[in-house]
């Protein structure tokens, strides 16, 4: 990991607090049997190509998202395809990377 590496992890710590404060919901974009194996408790499961047929009931949800999958790269797709419906989204990465901030 480069010097760069460091800050981005720094700055997307601090995203995933900030948006963990404001309520965010945690949406886990793998699939179900990676979901079995092990998900953050109270985190919302919808396979990531499933989003774009669930995007009305994820809107409803009316909070923020933080998406997670097994390495960054679902999530970063499911962000990227929320972002263009106009929801608040960041990419949290790995699950276990956010389920690092979250409170019994």
């Amino acid at each position: 990991m480069g010097l760069f590496g460091i800050f981005s992890q720094k700055d997307s710590s601090n995203e995933i607090k900030e948006y963990l404060n404001k309520g965010a919901i945690i949406l886990d974009v793998r699939t179900q049997m990676e979901w079995d194996d092990g998900h953050i408790a109270k985190s919302q499961h919808i396979v990531l190509n499933l989003i774009p047929v669930k995007i009305d009931e994820i809107k409803s949800w009316n909070k923020p998202i933080i998406a997670v999958c097994k390495s960054g790269g679902r999530s970063g797709q499911a962000r990227q395809f929320l972002m263009q419906n106009g929801l608040d989204v960041i990419n949290g990465g790995p699950w276990q990377n956010v389920n690092q901030y979250i409170e019994e």
